[in-house]
């Protein structure tokens, strides 16, 4: 683990593995680079994977309020110029971050998996208001309740009443990974509120001039191939890739079915020389 200074001047712990060109991993909302361990680990023997915390989560600074993606481009920024890494990966929150930051930086190869990019509505939103009151008022397991039925309305437990949803979600903030999310839960939803005010038209992101791989999953919600496949024929560079029986944690759990993928973007010739977005 090394610190390396963000722009505002606060300290990133990052966390490199592995041998090769670099990549750099910008992980989702609710969780911290632990759950990504593997991802890096299955990449290791091609890569240096470079992990970080995003802001407010384990060693990392705490956020500058109020949130925007801003700051959490800026880090990425800071990570990418002292790795001097071109390829990242983005996963879920993280994958439109990394998507906004490839406006800007100098990215070679972006691989977005399940990225949270709304296009014209399509991502579910009419969930958050009373998710964030909920969690204002301190009830976390029913935030949670909601916002697990309203990002995954594919799933047979949304169906279920809400009092047996929000039992369910007590139970789950007992474990590990539950109270780390219930500890998020808060900056999930300002995440969540941020892509909500990120939604657009698809050619708002036709600036992105790095190699795109736009993946999701078979089995997780559907709104995530529609976004890439619109968002496919807005980039200059980009094809989608649904990877079969798996669902929106596929990439903590880097089954091969993802990862031989990826490693065969990342290890591609790339088509153009590096070029800094203006």
């Amino acid at each position: 683990m090394e610190l390396i200074t963000a722009p505002d001047g606060a300290r990133i712990a990052l966390h490199s593995t592995g041998n090769g060109p670099g990549i750099v991993v910008v992980h989702g909302g609710g969780v911290t680079i632990d759950m990504y361990r593997r991802l890096a680990a299955a990449l290791a023997d091609r890569f240096t994977v470079h992990l970080y915390n995003r802001r407010g989560r384990a060693d990392a600074p705490p956020r500058i309020e109020p949130y925007t993606f801003d700051q959490d481009i800026d880090d990425l920024a800071a990570v990418l110029e002292h790795t001097g890494a071109g390829n990242v990966i983005g996963h879920s929150s993280g994958g439109i971050i990394a998507l906004k930051a490839a406006l800007r930086l100098p990215v070679d190869r972006l691989a977005l998996y399940d990225a949270a990019v709304s296009i014209d509505g399509n991502f579910p939103s009419a969930w958050l208001e009373g998710a964030r009151e909920a969690a204002r008022a301190g009830h976390t397991a029913r935030a949670m309740a909601l916002t697990s039925a309203g990002i995954n309305p594919h799933m047979a437990a949304t169906r279920l009443p809400l009092g047996l949803q929000i039992a369910l979600c007590r139970l789950f903030l007992r474990t590990a990974i539950g109270r780390t999310m219930g500890d998020l839960l808060a900056m999930t939803l300002d995440e969540s509120q941020q892509v909500r005010l990120h939604d657009g038209p698809a050619d708002r992101w036709a600036g992105v001039t790095a190699e795109v791989l736009l993946a999701c999953g078979a089995s997780g919600p559907h709104y995530y191939a529609r976004s890439n496949e619109a968002l496919a024929r807005a980039l200059p560079r980009a094809r989608t890739l649904v990877v079969p029986r798996s669902g929106h944690d596929a990439i903590n759990r880097a089954r091969r079915r993802l990862i031989e993928p990826l490693v065969a973007f990342f290890t591609a010739p790339v088509s153009r020389e590096r070029t800094r977005p203006a």
